[in-house]
């Protein structure tokens, strides 16, 4: 990977929550905008894990379209844009939630995976819900098969494994668990539906609660049990 040395590199991963549903709270909204350091940063949100569903996309502007900022989304099951140019003119990059493997395809096809690790490596600020907070990273807990929770492969611009809703969805942290016991991955950054992980160049920084007591963990195995490593966790609420 590259390194931009003028800008920080920013993840900013939401375990669940926010504009999706409810346009009208906007906590999580405003301080992801705040990152940019910018009066009126230029937003894209892209829904393709939701096959881009209306209601979300009418969520995002209802939401959006009340704070600082220029607010835009992009299809690819319509006529699509020159994505390399559109995309040059975001300050922050929003992903939502729905099928991760779907919409990891589709972008893959597109190539915009590579044009967003470039934003990425430019300072673009990278952010998104469920499906739009574990492709960022080399492994996710996904629910994109219907019988059961499973390892996906993402981006890889963090190196670590993600998963979300870990205490709004009752399979979750048992899940995480086994899979850490079988050896699927190591260790996994859990985030609470309320609760944002903020990385900085690859590294975690904190979580943002904009629920109340909701946090996230580092859950990993130590002396042969798994352990959940409450992280440093800053409210906005």
């Amino acid at each position: 990977m590259t390194i931009a040395a003028e800008k920080k590199r920013q993840i900013i991963a939401i375990g669940g929550g926010g504009f999706g549903r409810n346009p009208k709270g906007r906590k999580i909204e405003s301080y992801i905008l705040e990152q940019t350091g910018l009066e009126k940063p230029n937003i894209c949100f892209i829904p393709t894990a939701s096959a881009e569903n209306p209601s979300y996309i009418v969520n995002f502007y209802t939401c959006f379209s009340k704070l600082s900022c220029n607010p835009v989304h992009l299809n690819f099951f319509e006529r699509t844009p020159n994505l390399r140019s559109f995309l040059a003119k975001q300050d922050v990059i929003y992903v939502g939630g729905g099928n991760t493997k779907s919409m990891l395809a589709v972008w893959r096809e597109w190539h915009l995976d590579e044009l967003l690790l470039k934003a990425y490596e430019k300072g673009v600020v990278l952010c998104g819900v469920s499906a739009g907070a574990i492709c960022w990273f080399e492994k996710g807990v996904t629910d994109s098969w219907a019988s059961s929770l499973n390892v996906l492969g993402g981006l890889n611009f963090i190196k670590e494994t993600a998963c979300p809703h870990y205490d709004g969805e009752k399979d979750r942290r048992p899940s995480v668990h086994g899979m850490i016991e079988d050896k699927k991955f190591d260790s996994c950054y859990a985030a609470e539906d309320g609760a944002a992980m903020h990385f900085i160049n690859e590294q975690f920084h904190h979580v943002v609660s904009f629920e109340k007591d909701k946090t996230a963990y580092l859950v990993k195995k130590e002396g042969g049990n798994i352990v959940e490593e409450k992280l440093k966790t800053f409210s906005i609420v």
